[in-house]
């Protein structure tokens, strides 16, 4: 790819001087932001949520223990499924998932 140096910065890239022009002021001047003195102000609510994400994000996904203990025990043949309790909670988690999607 070859880069033309017949290109200026700022020509007609929406740049004008180091300050980006945002469109037409009321008046048909461009108006234009530096960002100098912008300001973000996030609700109680975002907070809580980065608050929680942080908080999980050092949680681990998998119980690397457990996974080992249940390892253990289908190596020695004394893991044992309970088809009753399988059942009982692939029931509730359809029952969850259709309330969900159905109100």
């Amino acid at each position: 790819m070859k880069i033309d140096s017949s290109i200026k910065s700022g020509s007609s890239a929406g740049f004008a001087g180091g300050t980006l022009r945002l469109g037409k002021s009321a008046g048909g001047a461009p108006s234009t932001n530096t960002g100098a003195g912008a300001r973000v102000q996030l609700s109680q609510f975002a907070s809580q949520l980065q608050a929680m994400e942080s908080s999980m994000a050092d949680t681990p996904v998998v119980d690397s223990a457990r996974v080992a203990e249940i390892r253990q025990a289908i190596a020695e043949g004394s893991f044992r499924v309970n088809p009753d309790l399988v059942a009982d909670k692939l029931i509730q988690t359809a029952r969850e998932l259709l309330s969900v999607r159905y109100g």
